[in-house]
């Protein structure tokens, strides 16, 4: 059957891993921008813990897998593309400023274009063609030229592997270590610790991570295609899947695909389940413009970076490589720059 294919398994295992991001967007909250917002403007940290204790459990899951031979991701763009530091850093700030500028990243988007949000429906769309665009289009000449990517079989590119190396040890240990730092800080907050919705939904996403790795690293290592390894990341899967939505008979189904598929089908079920659906559009052609551009320079970005706030901040944290906390770091910079500028103007960013 055709359905047995080694790419449509792995697209079922990304429908799962993306249903169970949507529940927990539409039912938990967990949203990147809502993160930053509520910590900076807010003085509420909860949903920033949200994300630290899905890293705890990211982190701690990929690596105990690891020990037991479960999952192998030195082959992850994390790992056999060579690490350039600038790419990062410009890449996470394109993508910081393009977060604020749209009102969400290109997991968000999908999540409230599910709840009836056309505003977000442009922004995915228009995110997934500048992606695309970045990848293999007009853009990828200046972004190849620019940031070019080069492949690498050194040792491997990760915190825990380098703190491992230092120790004469594994990375295991390490990696134990840098996810109880994350939960013991998540849980260092009363409101979080104290709230069931936010422990449940943060132990979701963990665990959605953790299954995209596993499940693909499964087909890759028993199928007979070649099946990439690699979990969650909403910037050119995006595009993947507008193509294939255009292309049918003349593409082929992945994981990304059925990532994106799931967001959307997991955000449906939350938003039903919480009666949260509205129509809702731009208030002005001001605000469209803005959502337009924040889209296009946010999926540009996230190419740049290898990887999105969802791809980079989570998926690649959760194997430490070296670009993760880098990438993470630049677009918290830049969503707060992008943020302070709506509020602000420039004269105060």
């Amino acid at each position: 059957m055709e359905f047995l294919e080694d790419n449509h398994w792995a697209a079922l295992a990304g429908l799962f891993a993306g249903g169970a991001l949507g529940l927990s967007s539409s039912i938990g909250r967990f949203c990147t921008l809502g993160a930053i917002e509520d910590a900076l403007y807010g003085n509420d940290y909860s949903r920033l813990r949200m994300w630290a204790l899905a890293l705890a459990v990211a982190i701690s899951g990929m690596f105990t897998l690891e020990e037991f031979g479960y999952v192998d991701y030195s082959q992850t763009i994390y790992y056999a593309i060579k690490w350039n530091p600038l790419a990062s850093i410009v890449g996470g700030l394109m993508f910081g400023w393009g977060m604020a500028l749209a009102g969400n990243c290109g997991f968000g988007a999908l999540s409230r274009m599910a709840g009836g949000d056309m505003r977000s429906f442009v922004v995915a769309i228009v995110m997934a063609i500048s992606a695309y665009m970045a990848i293999g289009g007009p853009t990828a000449v200046v972004r190849e030229w620019l940031f070019p990517q080069q492949a690498f079989s050194g040792e491997m590119q990760g915190l825990a592997h380098l703190t491992g190396r230092w120790f004469d040890a594994g990375p295991l240990i390490p990696a134990l270590m840098f996810a109880s730092i994350c939960a013991v800080w998540a849980f260092s907050g009363k409101q979080f610790r104290t709230s069931p919705t936010h422990i449940i939904w943060s132990v979701v996403v963990g665990m959605a991570v953790v299954l995209g790795f596993w499940a693909t690293s499964l087909i890759a290592n028993n199928g007979f295609d070649e099946i990439s390894v690699e979990s969650v990341s909403y910037s050119a899967p995006m595009g993947e899947t507008l193509i294939y939505l255009m292309t049918w008979s003349g593409s082929t189904m992945n994981f990304g695909i059925g990532s994106v598929t799931g967001v959307l089908i997991g955000s449906i079920i939350g938003t039903k389940v919480k009666d949260r659906f509205r129509w809702e559009a731009c208030d002005d052609a001001r605000e469209l413009g803005r959502s337009v551009f924040g889209a296009f320079i946010m999926g540009t970005g996230g190419v740049v970076a290898l990887g999105c706030s969802i791809g980079q901040g989570l998926t690649g944290f959760s194997v430490l490589a070296y670009s993760a906390p880098v990438v993470l770091a630049s677009i918290f910079i830049g969503a707060s720059l992008g943020l302070r500028y709506l509020i602000h103007g420039f004269q105060n960013v």
